[in-house]
């Protein structure tokens, strides 16, 4: 990677998710490339698009748009655990695959790594369950500090079959809070 693609990928932000996305949002949520590894399927209408982005991304506890030059061309979101799992918080993201093996995903991990601790004072554990398949993914979050716990055996059933799982941590007291 030269200095010339560092400069252009440094400038990304993250921000919450408005309806003016859609055409973005839709240039990778209808990829296949991009959804084999999610749990949704990929979209094939701008209606569904909408509905997501209207009833489930701009309600959704912290969930932001991954920008470049303020384009969505991704997004990243951290679910809050329930119950015994209250202090815990389940990281998630896809990002456009032209935009791949750029640093990009990185980027936006630390910087919510960084952030949300601070945002949500009771959380002491961020996780990010991966297939052992997607090794991009896992790369990410190595690169992010995340620490590699161990393989959950068949533990997803995902796009017609069961699946091993990697599950990562990072938590509040991994976390460089300055």
């Amino acid at each position: 990677m030269d200095g010339h693609d560092h400069d252009e990928f440094s400038e990304i932000t993250l921000r919450p998710f408005d309806l003016s996305d859609v055409d973005d949002f839709m240039e990778w949520a209808t990829d296949d490339k991009v959804t084999q590894f999610c749990t949704w399927d990929s979209y094939t209408s701008r209606e569904q698009a909408i509905d997501y982005i209207k009833n489930q991304a701009i309600p959704h506890p912290w969930l932001r748009a991954i920008c470049l030059e303020n384009r969505a061309i991704g997004s990243i979101s951290v679910t809050p655990g329930s119950g015994i799992g209250e202090k815990r918080g389940e990281l998630g993201y896809a990002l456009a695959s032209k935009y791949w093996g750029k640093g990009i995903v990185t980027r936006a991990v630390k910087i919510v790594a960084g952030t949300i601790f601070r945002e949500w004072p009771n959380l002491e554990r961020l996780e990010a369950l991966v297939a052992a398949e997607n090794l991009g993914s896992q790369r990410v979050l190595e690169k992010a500090g995340f620490h590699k716990e161990g393989v959950l055996r068949k533990w997803a059933f995902l796009k017609g079959r069961s699946r091993d799982t990697l599950i990562f941590s990072l938590l509040y007291s991994d976390s460089p809070l300055d």
